[in-house]
């Protein structure tokens, strides 16, 4: 009895052992997901999907931004009916974008924790609310909060989206799409004055309010019908518990949750802020693209004097010579998309081809070292855009000011366009760059501390313009702007020359 009892154990030690074995193979197979081949993989989508992947920040970009600029043209009732100062009515212009700065500093890295969708969707509700609720305000102290915090809880859709572009399409594949999101934070801003013109000559300022809700209505209603996670980690992540639960595999025990806050905080929160000023590519790069954002936010606080005075255009007439500048953003787009199917796609169709040539010689010489050590292309290329743009800019920006008054209206106006065609490509290859650069892993992080900049100074410099165009006079001023451009546009020939160095030593660089 005894030797049938020790066997009867040891058979039931050998199926137990046996059974866990199998349990671990199936794990592993369950849970090993390759990538590339992954149906879930956003690269891996249908080509409508992806596109409606693209829709959607983009649309969160345009309406935020939209929102901006659609205030500006009721700055004067705001002076008449509150008895305050041109200043101080600029103040919940400038405090919402000053809200739009300060915003990604927390919701990029939420979206590097949690996932893209979840910040979407709990954001962009609550930046409806206060919407509504500036629509409600009574004073000019809680029209600034709540355009501020409006701003705030806008703002993802500015940093997050140039991440889930970039998660969406692969780099080579990543230039158009991005293209026409990156637009969209011009074409707001740009259609803003227009919209908003209108709607103060022939309704209440509190409408700029109301339409902006509905324009969130409109565009973001999408975003709670049909959109899907497309961070990489959290994908992954889902999926795993999904197949845990399927097949029985246990879930790995949650670490503490102090720690996890601490940890989160220390090393995700304060990430952008640390990349902003350790990184130099975010830092110089940031400065330079956030310097002339802030020109085209200064504009719509100071140009509608301009025209005003030396044309005497109305709310109206102010809004349309804004399209100016949306005209200049439409035909950099064409020209990003041409030069990225003419000029780009072929340097890299060539490159990846001698890339593979290497390796086959290296394989048939049994020699390692000399295989690539690369898989993409240098993000340095992203820079060709970059280059036209440094000159683009401060050309605009002194026809402009030498014609101003002088000459027909359409001259500055064609000014603003041709302002507007280098800033693009200024902010397109920034974009593109960055988001090579540092991958998908902390591209939102580096633009998170992109946006910061970028913002703050669009909310400084709109105050001190008027006081700036009134002293110094349209000439002097906007060429004040035009001769600080020219100085900047060294950056990225200095980013094309030294890139390939910093990128061997920078932490964060390829998602690290």
């Amino acid at each position: 009895m005894g030797g049938e009892a020790t066997l009867e154990l040891e058979r039931t030690r050998t199926t137990r052992h046996g059974e866990e074995e199998k349990k671990e193979e199936r794990r592993d197979s369950i849970l090993s997901v390759p990538w590339e081949d992954d149906p879930d993989n956003p690269h891996n989508w249908s080509t409508a999907k992806r596109v409606f992947h693209t829709y959607l920040p983009g649309s969160i970009a345009f309406v935020c931004t939209l929102a901006s600029s659609i205030y500006s043209p009721a700055v004067g009732d705001i002076v008449d009916q509150w008895h305050v100062s041109t200043t101080v009515a600029l103040l919940p212009y400038s405090f919402y974008v000053l809200g739009l700065a300060f915003g990604p500093i927390l919701g990029s890295p939420l979206s590097e924790t949690f996932g893209r969708k979840i910040v979407y969707m709990v954001a962009i509700p609550i930046f409806a609310l206060f919407i509504l609720g500036s629509g409600f305000s009574q004073s000019i102290g809680a029209l600034t909060v709540t355009r501020f915090f409006a701003g705030v809880f806008g703002s993802p859709g500015l940093s997050v989206g140039s991440a889930t572009i970039a998660d969406v399409w692969g780099p080579t594949e990543r230039c158009i799409p991005m293209t026409l999101y990156v637009a969209t934070p011009f074409m707001g801003p740009s259609l803003g004055p227009l919209i908003g013109g209108y709607v103060v000559m022939y309704m209440d300022p509190r409408w700029t309010a109301w339409v902006t809700l509905f324009a969130v209505c409109i565009f973001l209603g999408p975003l709670y019908f049909g959109m899907s996670e497309t961070y990489r980690k959290r994908v992954i992540h889902i999926k795993e518990r999904k197949l845990r639960k399927k097949h029985g595999i246990p879930h790995p025990p949650n670490p503490p949750l102090l720690p996890t806050i601490k940890t989160f905080v220390v090393q995700t929160v304060t990430r952008p802020i640390i990349m902003l000023f350790t990184e130099p590519i975010p830092m110089f790069f940031g400065l330079y693209v956030a310097f002339n954002f802030a020109m085209q936010y200064s504009f719509f606080a100071a140009f509608p004097e301009v025209f005003q005075i030396f044309y005497s255009f109305d709310l109206g007439d102010i809004g349309l010579a804004f399209i100016g500048l949306g005209v200049g953003v439409f035909i950099a787009m064409l020209m990003i998309i041409a030069q990225d199917r003419w000029m780009y796609t072929p340097k890299v169709t060539a490159w990846r081809e001698a890339a593979a040539a290497a390796t086959e010689e290296a394989k048939r010489r049994g020699s390692v070292s000399e295989r690539p050590q690369t898989i993409t292309p240098p993000p340095e290329w992203r820079l060709w855009i970059a280059f036209p743009g440094g000159i683009i800019v401060p050309c605009g920006l002194f026809m402009f000011a030498w014609s101003a008054g002088r000459t027909h209206w359409i001259v500055p106006i064609i000014g603003m366009g041709i302002f507007g065609m280098g800033e693009m490509f200024i902010f397109m290859a920034a974009n593109l760059y960055i988001m090579d650069f540092y991958g998908p892993l902390y591209g939102a992080s580096a633009m998170a501390g992109n946006v910061l900049l970028r913002y703050v100074l669009g909310a400084a410099l709109p105050l001190c313009s008027i006081q700036m165009y009134e002293g110094m006079g349209t000439e002097w001023a906007t060429s004040l702007l035009a001769f600080i451009s020219l100085l900047m546009a060294v950056i990225p020939w200095c980013f094309y020359r030294w890139g390939p160095a910093l990128r061997r030593i920078s932490k964060f660089a390829d998602g690290g």
